[in-house]
Protein backbone atom coordinates (compact mmCIF):
# COMPACT_ATOMS: atom_id res chain seq x y z
CA UNK A 1 0.00 0.00 0.00
CA UNK A 2 1.42 3.05 -0.88
CA UNK A 3 0.98 6.69 1.71
CA UNK A 4 -0.83 9.27 -0.25
CA UNK A 5 0.70 12.12 -0.54
CA UNK A 6 0.76 15.80 0.75
CA UNK A 7 -1.86 18.02 -1.59
CA UNK A 8 0.42 20.31 -3.26
CA UNK A 9 0.23 24.11 -2.28
CA UNK A 10 0.88 27.59 -3.51
CA UNK A 11 3.80 28.83 -1.74
CA UNK A 12 2.81 31.73 1.06
CA UNK A 13 4.34 34.73 0.34
CA UNK A 14 7.02 34.57 3.48
CA UNK A 15 7.70 31.10 2.18
CA UNK A 16 8.16 32.61 -1.51
CA UNK A 17 10.70 35.47 0.02
CA UNK A 18 12.52 32.61 2.84
CA UNK A 19 13.09 30.35 -1.13
CA UNK A 20 13.95 33.48 -2.69
CA UNK A 21 16.96 34.80 -0.21
CA UNK A 22 18.37 31.15 -0.40
CA UNK A 23 18.95 31.42 -3.89
CA UNK A 24 20.07 34.52 -3.75
CA UNK A 25 22.83 33.75 -1.21
CA UNK A 26 23.67 30.88 -3.47
CA UNK A 27 24.36 33.44 -6.42
CA UNK A 28 27.84 34.61 -6.96
CA UNK A 29 27.54 35.58 -10.84
CA UNK A 30 27.10 39.23 -11.13
CA UNK A 31 24.45 39.81 -14.34
CA UNK A 32 23.57 43.11 -16.12
CA UNK A 33 21.86 44.10 -19.29
CA UNK A 34 22.77 47.04 -21.83
CA UNK A 35 19.50 47.49 -23.70
CA UNK A 36 20.39 49.66 -27.29
CA UNK A 37 17.32 51.46 -28.31
CA UNK A 38 14.89 49.40 -27.25
CA UNK A 39 11.92 51.72 -27.30
CA UNK A 40 8.56 49.80 -26.77
CA UNK A 41 7.19 51.00 -23.02
CA UNK A 42 6.18 47.48 -22.76
CA UNK A 43 9.05 45.93 -23.72
CA UNK A 44 11.07 47.88 -21.00
CA UNK A 45 9.05 47.42 -18.58
CA UNK A 46 8.83 43.43 -19.06
CA UNK A 47 12.93 43.41 -19.35
CA UNK A 48 13.08 45.91 -15.67
CA UNK A 49 10.80 43.04 -14.38
CA UNK A 50 12.53 40.31 -14.98
CA UNK A 51 15.63 42.11 -14.37
CA UNK A 52 14.60 42.80 -11.21
CA UNK A 53 13.18 39.08 -10.35
CA UNK A 54 16.58 37.77 -11.96
CA UNK A 55 19.59 39.97 -9.39
CA UNK A 56 20.34 42.02 -12.06
CA UNK A 57 22.74 44.46 -10.99
CA UNK A 58 22.80 47.59 -13.41
CA UNK A 59 20.83 48.56 -16.77
CA UNK A 60 22.75 50.44 -19.13
CA UNK A 61 20.05 52.34 -21.69
CA UNK A 62 22.08 53.14 -25.05
CA UNK A 63 20.76 54.96 -27.96
CA UNK A 64 17.10 56.01 -27.76
CA UNK A 65 16.29 53.34 -25.21
CA UNK A 66 13.01 54.55 -23.51
CA UNK A 67 13.87 55.20 -19.58
CA UNK A 68 11.67 53.00 -16.87
CA UNK A 69 9.94 55.52 -15.56
CA UNK A 70 7.67 56.11 -19.10
CA UNK A 71 4.09 55.81 -17.80
CA UNK A 72 3.08 52.69 -19.88
CA UNK A 73 6.71 50.91 -18.96
CA UNK A 74 5.71 51.26 -15.17
CA UNK A 75 2.41 49.69 -16.01
CA UNK A 76 4.71 46.56 -16.08
CA UNK A 77 7.40 47.56 -13.66
CA UNK A 78 5.27 48.03 -11.16
CA UNK A 79 7.81 49.61 -8.94
CA UNK A 80 10.77 47.12 -9.87
CA UNK A 81 12.64 49.63 -10.97
CA UNK A 82 13.86 50.25 -7.75
CA UNK A 83 15.51 47.61 -7.75
CA UNK A 84 18.17 47.72 -10.35
CA UNK A 85 20.17 50.48 -10.95
CA UNK A 86 19.82 51.74 -14.52
CA UNK A 87 21.40 54.73 -16.59
CA UNK A 88 20.48 56.87 -18.63
CA UNK A 89 20.84 56.46 -22.04
CA UNK A 90 24.33 57.17 -23.59
CA UNK A 91 26.16 56.16 -26.80
CA UNK A 92 26.13 52.14 -27.02
CA UNK A 93 29.86 52.06 -27.27
CA UNK A 94 30.17 53.86 -24.08
CA UNK A 95 27.76 51.39 -22.22
CA UNK A 96 29.98 49.13 -23.31
CA UNK A 97 32.94 50.70 -22.22
CA UNK A 98 31.32 51.29 -18.51
CA UNK A 99 30.09 47.57 -18.21
CA UNK A 100 33.60 46.44 -19.10
CA UNK A 101 35.39 48.77 -16.47
CA UNK A 102 32.84 47.47 -13.40
CA UNK A 103 34.36 43.78 -14.87
CA UNK A 104 31.59 42.43 -17.07
CA UNK A 105 32.06 40.40 -20.19
CA UNK A 106 29.71 41.53 -23.16
CA UNK A 107 27.49 39.12 -24.80
CA UNK A 108 25.09 40.13 -27.43
CA UNK A 109 22.62 38.47 -27.95
CA UNK A 110 21.85 38.65 -31.86
CA UNK A 111 21.87 36.41 -35.13
CA UNK A 112 25.15 37.09 -36.83
CA UNK A 113 27.50 34.65 -38.99
CA UNK A 114 29.86 34.08 -35.87
CA UNK A 115 27.16 33.63 -32.94
CA UNK A 116 27.13 30.72 -30.41
CA UNK A 117 24.09 29.30 -29.67
CA UNK A 118 23.08 30.52 -26.26
CA UNK A 119 23.71 27.31 -24.50
CA UNK A 120 27.35 27.36 -25.69
CA UNK A 121 28.14 31.19 -24.75
CA UNK A 122 30.84 32.44 -22.33
CA UNK A 123 27.95 33.66 -19.82
CA UNK A 124 30.22 32.53 -16.95
CA UNK A 125 31.69 34.79 -13.74
CA UNK A 126 30.22 38.44 -14.74
CA UNK A 127 28.22 38.74 -17.70
CA UNK A 128 26.27 41.74 -19.43
CA UNK A 129 23.79 40.63 -21.65
CA UNK A 130 23.39 43.35 -24.46
CA UNK A 131 20.17 43.40 -26.67
CA UNK A 132 18.89 45.67 -29.93
CA UNK A 133 15.98 47.44 -30.80
CA UNK A 134 12.73 45.92 -31.85
CA UNK A 135 12.90 45.99 -35.62
CA UNK A 136 16.98 45.75 -36.51
CA UNK A 137 18.21 43.96 -33.68
CA UNK A 138 21.88 45.31 -32.39
CA UNK A 139 23.90 47.70 -33.91
CA UNK A 140 26.64 47.11 -35.99
CA UNK A 141 28.60 49.50 -33.35
CA UNK A 142 27.09 47.29 -30.74
CA UNK A 143 28.58 43.84 -33.05
CA UNK A 144 31.84 45.19 -32.75
CA UNK A 145 32.53 46.12 -29.55
CA UNK A 146 31.04 42.95 -27.55
CA UNK A 147 33.21 40.51 -26.35
CA UNK A 148 30.97 37.88 -27.67
CA UNK A 149 27.81 37.23 -29.61
CA UNK A 150 24.81 34.56 -29.05
CA UNK A 151 21.78 33.63 -30.22
CA UNK A 152 19.04 31.53 -29.01
CA UNK A 153 18.40 28.55 -31.06
CA UNK A 154 14.20 28.52 -32.62
CA UNK A 155 12.78 25.64 -34.25
CA UNK A 156 10.03 27.30 -35.47
CA UNK A 157 8.77 29.14 -38.36
CA UNK A 158 9.18 32.26 -36.96
CA UNK A 159 12.95 34.24 -37.51
CA UNK A 160 13.07 36.33 -33.93
CA UNK A 161 11.69 36.75 -30.52
CA UNK A 162 10.26 39.66 -28.92
CA UNK A 163 13.24 41.55 -27.47
CA UNK A 164 11.74 41.15 -23.72
CA UNK A 165 11.01 37.11 -24.78
CA UNK A 166 14.65 36.81 -25.82
CA UNK A 167 16.36 39.44 -22.83
CA UNK A 168 14.41 37.13 -20.13
CA UNK A 169 15.29 33.79 -22.04
CA UNK A 170 19.20 35.00 -22.28
CA UNK A 171 19.11 36.34 -18.70
CA UNK A 172 17.71 33.01 -17.53
CA UNK A 173 20.15 30.72 -18.92
CA UNK A 174 23.19 33.02 -17.69
CA UNK A 175 21.43 31.86 -14.18
CA UNK A 176 20.83 28.45 -15.21
CA UNK A 177 24.48 28.08 -15.46
CA UNK A 178 25.50 29.16 -12.44
CA UNK A 179 22.96 26.75 -10.70
CA UNK A 180 22.92 23.63 -13.12
CA UNK A 181 25.15 21.72 -10.67
CA UNK A 182 24.16 23.27 -7.36
CA UNK A 183 22.00 21.38 -4.95
CA UNK A 184 18.89 22.98 -4.26
CA UNK A 185 20.06 25.70 -1.44
CA UNK A 186 15.63 25.98 -0.42
CA UNK A 187 16.05 21.95 0.42
CA UNK A 188 12.14 21.76 0.55
CA UNK A 189 11.22 24.63 -1.30
CA UNK A 190 11.43 27.20 1.32
CA UNK A 191 10.33 25.42 4.55
CA UNK A 192 7.26 25.28 3.14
Amino acid sequence: MTTPKQPRRQLRPTDVKRLNRSWRRATEGRLSLILESVTGPFNIGSIFRTAAALGVETVWLAGNATEPTHPKAQKLVLGCDRFVDWRPPVPVTEAVKDAREEGYRVVAVELTSDALPLHLAPLDGDVCLAVGAEDHGCSPALLAAADAVAYIPQIGRVGSLNVSVAAAVAMTEARRREWQDMPDPAGDAGGA
